[in-house]
This record gives structure tokens, sequence and C-alpha cells, in this order.
């Protein structure tokens, strides 16, 4: 039986004006958009009903094997509580569920993704509530995973999303953020990199119907983010140690993973 959704709250409000969420004017390095939390949030907000399908048509199904891997790389036992934040609509607090831990917390600051995800079966040790990356509803040191799934590149402040990550995670905690990234091989960079900003937002916009600039914020977004040498120095200045970067899928995929300074 679906857990019920925790009554948690955002105090980011997204645009009400009708107006594409991503522009040509905002999207030469979206980063730096004073008002990015706002933008990405009516972004997801237009595309949440076609997000899974879009994932598994674009990423050839390989996002869930992405997934896999994160939570292996998370060692989560049976007396630990997951916290999946940005988790979307579920498929990550999903995989974690089948890891067996004692509690799945999917934290999301958009609630029709949300609502996708509170749709999708999972017991009652996985519930969902809407919450800041940036200002989580958790004690300190009340959990043993933080994981992250696309969504670090998303967050306004993301060295403040890793400050709070080590505050709630547990002394010996692990904190995993799977991100997208780019080939280190410079043909197949330029071949992914065509595929990504001539094809995707193409083909995904016609299957979404989105007109928010959701999917091509999305190319722009993963190569003016930082690079993953960059991911593992700030992972290390914000409390973890034994911090390693896995690529996935010849790089396009990244599976970062600290563990919580005791």
């Amino acid at each position: 039986m679906a857990a019920e959704t925790d009554p948690i709250k955002s105090d980011v409000s997204p645009p009400t004006d009708g107006a594409p969420a991503w522009t040509d004017q905002n999207l030469r390095n979206p980063h730096e958009v004073a008002d990015k939390a706002r933008r990405v949030q009516s972004m997801f907000e237009a595309i949440a009903p076609s997000y899974d399908l879009n994932n598994r048509v674009h990423s050839l199904g390989l996002d869930q094997h992405w997934r896999r891997v994160a939570v292996k790389m998370a060692h989560a036992g049976p007396a630990d509580i997951v916290a999946d934040i940005a988790c979307g609509t579920g498929d990550l607090s999903m995989a974690f569920e089948r890891a067996n831990p004692r509690r799945v917390i999917g934290l999301d600051f958009c609630h029709p993704m949300l609502q996708a995800a509170a749709k999708k079966p999972h017991g009652p040790e996985t519930s969902y509530g809407e919450a800041d990356a940036t200002r989580l509803p958790l004690a300190d040191k009340s959990v043993q995973v933080v994981s992250i799934a696309f969504g670090i590149r998303n967050v306004a402040n993301w060295r403040a999303a890793i400050a709070e990550f080590a505050r709630v995670l547990s002394p010996g905690g692990r904190l995993i953020i799977l991100e997208f990234s780019l080939p280190e091989n410079a043909a197949l960079r330029g071949l992914y990199n065509f595929y990504f900003h001539n094809i995707l937002p193409r083909t995904a916009t016609l299957l979404s119907g989105d007109k928010s600039g959701a999917y091509r914020y999305l190319p722009q977004s993963v190569n003016t983010f930082i690079s993953r040498e960059m991911m593992v120095e700030a992972m290390q200045a914000g409390g973890f140690v034994n911090v390693a970067a896995l690529p996935l899928t010849a790089g396009i995929c990244v599976s970062y993973r600290g563990v919580r300074r005791g």
C-alpha cells in the first residue's frame, strides 16, 4: 500500500506570467540566472507528466542502470535511513527501497513530480514530501545515506546543498551524487554534444509538448556546470572523505560517493 506524502511545503514559487522558463537570453549560462530556482521549478512542473518516458527513450533505458549503480555504491543496510533529494518521480527512491533500508524519504520542491512518485507502487517505509535541497526538514546527523540523482546542477546554490547534506548525515554516512557529464574522448564528446544539442531537444520536446524550454536547458546546464574534479573538491571541502567519481557509459554520467567525516 502506498505511503502518504509528507505534508512538507516549499517556499519557492514558480513564475506565474506564463512565459517560458528558459529562453535564449537566460540559457547562455543558466547557473548564473538570479531566479534559477523559480525557473527550474516551473520547468519541472511542465514536464512532470512525460518525465519518465523521456528519460527511458533518450537514455535507452540506461538511466535505471545508473540508479542501480548508485544504490550499490551507497551500501544501504537494514538499519539505515535514506534521504533521496530532488527525488522527482521517485525512481531512485524506489531503487533504494529494493535494497531494504529502514526508511526512504524522497524530497523534492516540485509538487507535480512528487504526485507522480506517490502514484507508483511503494511500501510503507517510503514517503515523499516537498522540500528545498538547501533547507531539508531533517534533524542533524539523522540519516545514513543522502542521494541526489541528476539534481545537483539544478540547485541554485549547490555548495549550500552539499553543506546541508553533510549536516543531516551521521558520521560515516554516505553521500551519492549521480549527475550527467561529458565523455572525455574528444571524438565521442563531439558526437554526444551534437545529439545532446541538436536531436534530443527536438525529440524530447515533441514527446512532452513542452513549452518551458526544459530540453534546451538540459544540455546547456550540463555543458556549463562544474567539472568532475571540481565536484570532488567541493565534496571534500564540504566535509566528505574517501571521495570517488565513477564514470558510467563512456562518461556521460558520473556517480560520486563521499563518506561524512566522523
